[in-house]
């Protein structure tokens, strides 16, 4: 039984020495880093060895390896391409945000502010909100407090308060569309 045990490590070390330059050479050519080449290659050799597949006479080892080590890179390559993705989203809405605060700011008057009646119009334009609009906009904006936990406070769904936040965004930045910088600055 020892033996058994020598002989497919041996045999196993031996294809290890023989296949994994070549396979870090076929993986770097499509993953690119030498780290994420040696990363897959690896991973296909654990899962060689915890398999066993190699001592089987039947499977054409060469053939095995290169297929699962494409495989691993269309995966790998796969999961850059959505990460890239959704980096480069993130990317656009933040330069979104920023021109959005540039446009904000280029427009500010001060005198909007020096307005003693300001307080009078945002407190109008809240109030002038439909009933539940207005308490789930005052819990969220007012009080602070997350969608979540209005949704459980008031015993509904948090898309109910996702949609009601929008539609009082809506009717705030039409009431207040002489004050956009204030509107931006209060609520956004």
């Amino acid at each position: 039984m020892m033996q058994n045990a020598k002989n497919t490590i041996a045999e196993f070390e031996e294809i290890y020495l023989s296949f994994y330059p070549r396979l870090k050479r076929f993986a770097q050519e499509y993953v690119i880093r030498e780290a994420d080449a040696e990363n897959i290659v690896q991973d296909v050799f654990l899962d060689l060895w915890e398999r066993k597949v190699f001592v089987l006479s039947s499977v054409n080892l060469a053939s095995y390896l290169f297929t699962t080590i494409k495989n691993k890179c269309i995966d790998f390559l796969r999961h850059r391409m959505v990460m890239q993705n959704a980096a480069n989203k993130m990317q656009e809405e933040y330069e979104l945000a920023l021109q959005m605060k540039f446009q904000s700011l280029e427009a500010f008057d001060e005198h909007i502010f020096s307005n003693t009646d300001m307080e009078a119009v945002i407190a109008n334009a809240i109030q002038s909100l439909p009933e539940k609009c207005r308490q789930i906009f005052v819990m969220n904006k007012i009080e602070g407090k997350k969608q979540k936990t209005i949704a459980e406070e008031l015993d509904i769904s948090v898309h109910t308060v996702e949609s009601q936040m929008a539609i009082a965004y809506r009717k705030l930045k039409e009431i207040l569309k002489d004050y956009q910088p204030l509107f931006i600055f209060l609520f956004i």
